[in-house]
């Protein structure tokens, strides 16, 4: 952890990030190259999903499907180790991510570039907007998710003709964590902005805290990926106005967070 002599755009800044265990390495780091100081308290926690035996069923006729949609890197994860257990992708089966880091997650995975990804935004409208998305018709899709979520990718593929399947492959739990660290920190004034890329992250994170935490929580600003967070910021009661990244890869986060402590 960076210590007071530490320089770079976000010196002395002190930054949550309340990713699930295991996915805020790699921000957590950028943060701390940019001289910023990270501190990690998850407010959620990756499980399995619920109905397995489902899950399997749909996965074993994958040559079913012409294209599989995955929303998340826990999807990308989740889903290709059941997948490569079975045999791998069918070589026709096309594959699209709606974000960058589920991308690079697949194309770890698969050792070739996702056929299907946004260029700039990264989100289902995005991934909505590209040519092949458009001719859809006939097509069978396969998408998969956590449980729950957002329903217009979806919505919007089956109204231009597709078959759309969700394969939901890992649950959100709320992890059991001490909040004392994060309560001390706030209480010698390092905590300076909070990142929170979820719905129900953050009805978690406003949870979880506690009543002493949402009077810290409310005035510390919150750093979110999309319209649709800040306005549940402030139904929650977020008085400090929140900061939305252009988009919601590393990069683009701890760049929001720069512009932001510059301004």
């Amino acid at each position: 952890m960076p210590g007071p002599e530490a320089k770079g755009p976000l010196a002395g800044v002190h930054v949550v990030v309340t990713r699930p265990a295991g996915q805020h390495e790699r921000l957590c780091q950028l943060i701390e190259a940019s001289g910023g100081v990270s501190i990690h308290y998850p407010v959620l926690e990756i499980q399995d999903a619920a109905d397995q035996a489902r899950l399997a069923q749909q996965i074993a006729r994958l040559d079913e499907f012409d294209l599989a949609i995955f929303i998340s890197p826990n999807a990308v994860q989740r889903a290709m180790n059941r997948i490569n257990a079975h045999g791998g992708l069918p070589p026709k089966l096309k594959t699209a991510t709606v974000g960058r880091g589920s991308g690079r997650e697949l194309a770890r995975i698969l050792g070739r570039e996702p056929d299907i990804v946004p260029a700039k935004r990264f989100n289902s409208e995005a991934l909505l907007e590209l040519p092949p998305m458009q001719e859809v018709a006939g097509q069978r899709v396969i998408i998969f998710r956590g449980d729950g979520g957002r329903e217009h990718l979806a919505n919007t593929l089956r109204e231009r003709g597709a078959k759309v399947e969700y394969a939901e492959v890992y649950r959100r739990g709320r992890p059991d964590i001490d909040k004392a660290p994060l309560m001390h920190a706030w209480a010698r004034g390092e905590v300076d902005i909070i990142v929170v890329t979820s719905g129900e992250g953050l009805r978690n994170l406003f949870d979880m805290v506690g009543q002493l935490g949402r009077q810290w929580l409310r005035k510390t600003p919150i750093l979110v990926i999309n319209e649709r967070l800040v306005e549940l910021a402030r139904e929650l009661g977020a008085e400090s106005a929140p900061v939305i990244a252009d988009e919601a890869s590393d990069e683009g986060i701890v760049a929001a967070i720069e512009a932001w402590h510059r301004g």
